[in-house]
Formats: structure tokens, C-alpha cells, sequence
């Protein structure tokens, strides 16, 4: 076969997806990715440097995705507008197949190795966030805490639509998590401190 056979990427992930779900990841080999695939192993190491690699395809765009995002929204949005941005950006990305992501997220799920990577995956992209927002001189505590609730709705938002029986878009669904979020923050800002106004310390709410 060519060495750059046409498809053989696309091919290879849904392989590697398929015979996770149905044989289980530990007992799956890159051989029997590759056989599936109607590739070689040489074939799959070109694309991917290990089986694990498969399923986490793509973390490099999303993260200069989220630079691009960042950089072209106008310099008068504030932080939460610009991680809503990405957000949107990050789930029409991501959100173009249901099925397909339940199938990975199970597989994921059932192996600590995977919820291990999978978790540094979501690091590095809040990472990434956060120094994109710094380099719109937001401030280092904001851009943080920024970043980190964007990674947050992403995650409640992605597990509501990999749950869902509906047809919802994930863009939508991640649109209304933010406009609770929102909701949220604005009612606990309008009310009052229990036990009137006290030095802000944890004590005072003890």
C-alpha cells in the first residue's frame, strides 16, 4: 500500500474505536488496529506513536484552536465572553458525532491509563487558555480562574450531551451551562453575607 494512503488516519480511528469497544483496550494490539484499518503497523506508527494516542487525536489543533479564538475576539469582550468563545469554538469541533463520543468516553472510563491521559489533556488546553488570556493582559488570577470555569462547563456540558436522548447540538447545550453558570454567579453576588458584613475570612462563614 501507498505510504501515504489516503484516509488511512480516519481509518485507523475508527478501527482503534471500534475494536475498543467490542474486544476491550488492554486486549486490543496495534496489529489488530492496523489489520482492521487494511494498513500496515508501520502504517499506524506513522499517524499515531502508541494505540493509547488513537483516541486523543487532535489535542494539538484544539489547543491552537483555542490561541486562535482568543486572539481574534475583539479586545473589548471580557474574559467570561472569551471562554465562552472558545467553548463554542471547542464543541463544533468536537460535537459533530454523539455516538461516537459516548463509544470513546466508555472506553476512556473503563481504563485508568486513559482517565489519566484524558485528564491531562483537559490540563494542558485550560493551560493553553489561560496563558492566551494572560496575553490579552488579563490579569493572572482572573485569566486562571477564567480558564479553569470554562474547562468546568465544558465538562458538565459534554457528559449532559453525551447523556442526552435528544437531538440537541453540543453547542447549544454547552451555551445553556454557561447561561446557568452565569445565573449562578449573579444571584450568589446579590446575596447578602450570613451573619452581616464580616473580614471576608473562612471564619466568618463557619
Amino acid at each position: 500500500m501507498g505510504r501515504w494512503e489516503p484516509g488511512a488516519r480516519e481509518r485507523l480511528r475508527e478501527a482503534a474505536l471500534e475494536l475498543f469497544t467490542d474486544r476491550g483496550y488492554e486486549q486490543t494490539t496495534v496489529a489488530d488496529i492496523a489489520q482492521r484499518a487494511g494498513v500496515t503497523a508501520r502504517t499506524f506508527f506513522r499517524h499515531f506513536a502508541d494505540k493509547r494516542e488513537v483516541l486523543f487525536d487532535g489535542s494539538a489543533d484544539l489547543a491552537k484552536q483555542v490561541r486562535d479564538v482568543v486572539e481574534t475576539t475583539p479586545p473589548t469582550a471580557s474574559a467570561l465572553d472569551v471562554v465562552a468563545a472558545v467553548l463554542d469554538a471547542i464543541a463544533r469541533l468536537t460535537g459533530d458525532d454523539r455516538e461516537r463520543a459516548r463509544a470513546r468516553q466508555a472506553v476512556i472510563t473503563a481504563n485508568t491509563d486513559l482517565r489519566e491521559r484524558e485528564l491531562i489533556k483537559q490540563a494542558a488546553l485550560t493551560a493553553a487558555l489561560t496563558d492566551a488570556l494572560r496575553q490579552r493582559d488579563v490579569a493572572d488570577t482572573e485569566a486562571g480562574l477564567a480558564a479553569e470555569i470554562g474547562s468546568a462547563v465544558f465538562r458538565v456540558a459534554f457528559s449532559q450531551w453525551g447523556h442526552a436522548t435528544d437531538g440537541r447540538d453540543l453547542r447549544d447545550v454547552v451555551r445553556e451551562t454557561l447561561t446557568r453558570l452565569r445565573l449562578l454567579t449573579s444571584a450568589e453576588t446579590g446575596r447578602p453575607a450570613r451573619g452581616g458584613v464580616g473580614n471576608g475570612s473562612i471564619t466568618d462563614h463557619a
